[in-house]
């Protein structure tokens, strides 16, 4: 359990590494959870999450200019710091680091991360800037706090295995959790954009998880991928979304296609469609068959 205590707020490197250098001169460990801000319970139960799993709880938020595009919503994504500080109190995190984009990328700055592997495809097809500004700021923050742990969401799934990819080729020694997906009472992924829907978006958006979930379970039984990903594509525009970039069934552990067109190991079903200017992700895991 995270115990009660007020929020300190640093803005820069050396403050925050000042703070984790005294609680590790008083024998605690260290937890670290990565956020843009705009927090709803899912960021929560991530905090909850490093807080079974460390004495010590820093939370960052960060609205990372390199992962947008420009014509992508960096300008309008929701801030709310006051808002935020209050969310995180109420479940007892020890600190927030809130830097500046000067404090995150000075004046000079000129160094990037390439990443492969589980980062190619998907979300790299429609957003081929994304996971490079992922990778060089989530590897800046994992060095900035240097944590024992670090929770991401599973709801950004490839994301996860991008980070924890990552963090392992560049020996990063802070361990890459992955905690599972809070959804509304309906499913719906929780997500800060979901705060752009209107009420009749929202009642399209929850039916992105039934689709899928029909798609795993026909997936489970053996059903042709191909088919399968076309279909619920089709389902997902009948059901009211404007287009869909993706419907994926792939490997859960490196994001590969399976070759032989149907489901033989762990898989995860991963979705992209939109909504009005609105663009929501999902995923969920499917079970290989018995």
């Amino acid at each position: 359990m995270i115990e009660a205590a007020p929020l300190a707020i640093v803005r820069t490197v050396a403050a925050l590494r000042e703070q984790v250098s005294a609680w590790r001169r008083q024998g605690f460990t260290v937890g670290f959870v990565p956020t843009m801000g705009a927090l709803h319970e899912g960021h929560l139960s991530l905090l909850r999450e490093a807080a079974r799993r460390a004495d010590r709880v820093v939370a960052s938020i960060f609205v990372n200019p390199t992962q947008f595009a420009a014509h992508e919503d960096l300008g309008s994504y929701p801030r709310q710091e006051a808002r935020d500080v209050e969310l995180l109190s109420s479940v007892g995190c020890h600190l927030l680091y809130a830097p500046t984009a000067a404090e995150m990328y000075p004046d000079g700055f000129v160094t990037g991360v390439s990443v492969g592997g589980p980062a190619v495809g998907l979300e790299s097809e429609f957003r081929p800037h994304f996971f490079a500004g992922v990778a060089v700021v989530v590897a800046k923050l994992l060095n900035q706090v240097q944590g024992d742990v670090a929770v991401f969401g599973e709801k950004d799934y490839q994301q996860l295995m991008v980070v924890r990819r990552m963090a392992r080729d560049l020996d990063i020694p802070t361990q890459i959790v992955g905690a599972p997906t809070e959804r509304d009472g309906h499913g719906l992924a929780l997500s800060s954009r979901n705060a752009y829907l209107d009420a009749a978006e929202l009642d399209v958006a929850r039916r992105l998880n039934g689709v899928l979930a029909e798609v795993g379970a026909r997936a489970t039984a053996g059903g042709p991928l191909a088919e399968l990903e076309r279909r619920a594509a089709e389902d997902l525009l009948s059901a009211g979304f404007a287009s869909v970039d993706y419907v994926a069934v792939r490997g859960a552990d490196d994001l590969a296609p399976f070759a032989s067109g149907i489901v033989d190991a762990p898989a995860r079903i991963l979705a992209a469609a939109w909504l009005g200017k609105t663009r929501l992700i999902d995923n969920m895991a499917v079970a290989a068959p018995s």
